[in-house]
């Protein structure tokens, strides 16, 4: 069991506790690298009331939110800790997540501007040495925000909110599979061809490219995601 620290700052008392409190929270929780540790995750309200510099109401009630949103579960008498999914629910949230990104693509390639599309390639600027593996952190970073920059780009709130709750899982199996074999570089190529069929708006082509570079990360998880059971 690990009581990993989350990165919160105190709240802005011009708001209510209880809504900055959740948003703080699930800002948090989405952005820790759940699956690099091993046993549970447990989250100290007595930490969190610290952190944020409120008493135990607000962030009991946020943690109550964030419960009903799947991101965390209580335990009577042990706490409350973030939710870890199996290796099939992880395989299920990713083919979702590359079903709906791929039609993300599709609309994008309708709905962006042609500044909007060219941001995804400013991402990548920093790489055009052709070696990411040589900076992993800070491709995974711009690897990740490729994924959600496509999800908003197609302008389709259902799809956004969908994403929002498969997100913390997504992202954190994406940072911790990028290092393995040659997934950097074979991913920068995906990301220039997608970003190839967006720019000459061929939203088919965009989607099928989206769905099989996400199904290739559901194919790696299934051969090498042992860690996950």
């Amino acid at each position: 069991m690990d009581d990993l620290k989350l990165k919160v700052r105190p709240l802005d008392t011009g708001a209510t506790f209880k809504a900055q409190a959740y948003a703080a929270l699930r800002k948090a929780v989405t952005e820790m690298d759940i699956y690099d540790h091993p046993g549970d995750i447990r989250l100290d309200e007595r930490e969190l009331c610290a952190a944020l510099g409120v008493s135990r109401t607000p962030i009991r009630e946020a943690l109550n939110l964030l419960e009903q949103e799947g991101l965390v579960r209580s335990q009577p008498r042990q706490g409350v800790f973030v939710v870890k999914k199996t290796k099939k629910e992880i395989l299920e949230s990713i083919t979702v997540w590359g079903a709906l990104e791929g039609m993300a693509a599709l609309l994008a390639t309708q709905r962006a501007t042609d500044k909007e599309i060219a941001s995804l390639r400013r991402l990548f600027r920093e790489f055009d040495d052709g070696r990411p593996a040589e900076h992993l952190n800070e491709y995974s970073d711009a690897n990740i925000a490729f994924h959600q920059t496509i999800i908003r780009l197609g302008r389709c709130q259902l799809i956004t909110d969908i994403t929002e709750n498969l997100f913390i899982h997504v992202r954190a199996i994406r940072k911790i599979t990028i290092g393995q074999e040659d997934r950097a570089d074979r991913s920068i190529t995906d990301h220039f061809r997608i970003i190839e069929a967006l720019e000459k708006r061929d939203g088919d082509l965009a989607e099928r490219l989206v769905r099989e570079h996400t199904l290739g990360l559901a194919a790696h998880v299934e051969r090498h995601g042992d860690f996950l059971e």
